[in-house]
């Protein structure tokens, strides 16, 4: 008898799964990109998975944040869920152009991105967050690696951000030193803070940082899209980004192939929505209490059940 059960149920779950599958249009695995962020990868874990459950093949597919847009152009690739109108603007409005690329709509996430500090150094650099203040007090924030010049701890180099650009535009006593991964960057900040050590980096939102951490983001010269293309734009007549970075919705694109594809995913893709306040705390799941993004993204689907539910009906 228990043998017979065995088979049946697992027969039942074959035909179950058949059904599931009978639904989706094509069983060939949608590749997802994921990058070199915690909150990136929970969200696109949290696509891949709703879409499992609409009974689509998905595939992370491991992929740098610009370079990936050669995948999604051909095809190889086909889903990115978070592109930042901070870092991301130009080479998806370049990929979109070609038509291979098409934009898939806001993620319901906005994007914050710049250089920020603690607020124990407004002490020893009086006039911050204003960016002359920082530069007037380069000195202030130097190690022994870049003395006398003051370090920028940036992102990783593959996040973009035109940091060494802006540096060199605004004629700032600082260098540029980026880390390699997003964890160094904040297990750098985190000993710093709790030293009391000079330290300006790239902080970004949505994140659990900037609620962590008692600071300011660097108030630069305004953003506008002039001020990147035009070098005769901004306070600096001879050079571009010379004006802080801009601010804005974070986007998700895919691959012009999958809405003739799979057209029901598609549409999932398309009315994904998740707010900052909800990634923060999911990330710092991850980040601060060592839940894994597996767990994480399960709890959420648990309890969201009736939100990501819309999304493929």
């Amino acid at each position: 008898m228990k043998s017979t059960y065995t088979i049946s149920a697992a027969i039942l779950a074959a035909v179950c799964a058949s059904s599931a599958y009978a639904e989706v249009e094509s069983l060939d695995p949608i590749k997802l990109t994921t990058h070199d962020w915690t909150g990136q990868i929970v969200n696109t874990y949290i696509m891949g998975e709703v879409l499992k459950k609409a009974g689509y093949n998905i595939e992370y597919v491991q992929a740098d944040y610009i370079a990936q847009f050669a995948g999604l152009k051909t095809g190889d690739l086909h889903v990115a869920m978070e592109i930042w109108e901070t870092t991301g603007r130009e080479a998806m409005d370049e990929a979109t152009a070609t038509g291979n690329v098409v934009n898939v709509g806001e993620s319901g996430m906005m994007a914050v991105e710049e250089w920020w500090y603690p607020s124990y150094m407004e002490e020893v650099c009086p006039g911050l967050p204003n960016w002359e203040a920082l530069n007037d007090c380069a000195q202030e924030f130097a190690t022994p690696e870049t003395a006398p010049l003051g370090r920028y701890l940036g992102g990783p180099v593959t996040w973009g951000g035109f940091d060494d650009e802006r540096v060199e535009a605004l004629g700032m006593d600082f260098e540029v030193v980026h880390a390699g991964t997003d964890a160094a960057l904040f297990a750098e900040l985190e000993s710093a803070y709790q030293r009391k050590a000079p330290i300006v980096l790239w902080l970004y939102d949505p994140h659990w940082a900037p609620t962590k951490y008692e600071g300011s983001f660097v108030e630069f010269p305004a953003y506008s899209s002039e001020c990147y293309s035009d070098p005769s734009v901004g306070i600096n007549p001879s050079a571009a980004y010379d004006c802080g970075k801009p601010t804005g919705p974070i986007w998700k694109v895919a691959w012009s192939g999958v809405a003739d594809k799979w057209p029901g995913a598609a549409a999932a893709i398309e009315a994904f929505t998740i707010s900052n306040a909800d990634v923060g705390s999911l990330v710092a799941k991850v980040d601060l209490e060592g839940v894994s993004i597996e767990d994480v993204v399960a709890e959420w689907m648990a309890a969201n059940e009736a939100t990501w539910s819309t999304w493929i009906n």
